[in-house]
């Protein structure tokens, strides 16, 4: 079983210094999420080790940027968590974790019932959820930008906002998806990864058929 480097620990707490309570739970999920992995490869077994740097810090930051008044969130394609779950942990008012594979399914009840974090589950796949929207959409290495934002819009109201995690082809998924999509955008870098940006995005619509210039309003 992979050794999870505790410095990466003290990494986590200069970044969000967090009370011993929700230290615990963060312990108590790095715990439960060892433990399943043996049996179900919910993550890569490399990144465990690093798992408050690779997976909790990259999680935790969204919560710099969601606006004050923000109450609801839908973590898309949740997996093993990863937004969702750490977002609960630190305080996030209600998040609907939506996974369709049923052990991951499974495995997000049980730190959701352990760790008695306001979430609920949605066994579905996002394209089939309807008539539901909220404040904050969240994802993780889940599809390029110009799909997931196909994702992401539907449940979206006009106020509500995007929080996507990107890797080091963030620009050329931002272009392709100016294709496709209009939207403001502001662009961060990463705390956990030095390739990694964070993607905030408010106004989403589809782009006419005939493109227009400037459709994307994105600010570095």
């Amino acid at each position: 079983m992979p050794e999870i480097d505790a410095t990466r620990c003290e990494e986590f707490l200069r970044h969000f210094p967090v009370s011993h309570e929700t230290l615990e739970k963060l312990e108590r999920y790095a715990a439960l999420l060892t433990e399943w992995n043996a049996k179900f490869n919910l993550v890569a077994d490399s990144t465990l080790p690093q798992i408050w740097r690779r997976h909790f810090l990259d999680s935790a930051q969204l919560m710099n940027f969601v606006p004050k008044g923000a109450r609801t969130f839908a973590d898309l394609g949740s997996g093993a968590g990863f937004p969702g779950i750490v977002l609960g942990i630190l305080g996030a008012q209600k998040i609907y974790l939506i996974e369709s594979t049923g052990k991951k399914a499974e495995f997000l009840r049980t730190v959701v019932s352990a760790l008695d974090i306001n979430a609920e589950i949605l066994k579905t796949r996002i394209e089939d959820l309807k008539n539901f929207s909220v404040d904050i959409v969240t994802a993780r290495a889940l599809k390029p930008l110009p799909e997931l934002l196909a994702l992401a819009k539907p449940l979206m109201r006009k106020t509500s906002m995007a929080i996507l995690l990107k890797g080091q082809h963030v620009d050329v998924e931002l272009t392709e998806s100016t294709k496709y999509w209009r939207f403001d955008c502001e662009t961060f870098p990463s705390l956990s990864d030095s390739s990694g940006r964070i993607l905030a995005i408010r106004n989403l619509e589809r782009q006419p058929k005939a493109k227009t210039d400037g459709a994307a309003r994105h600010k570095r």
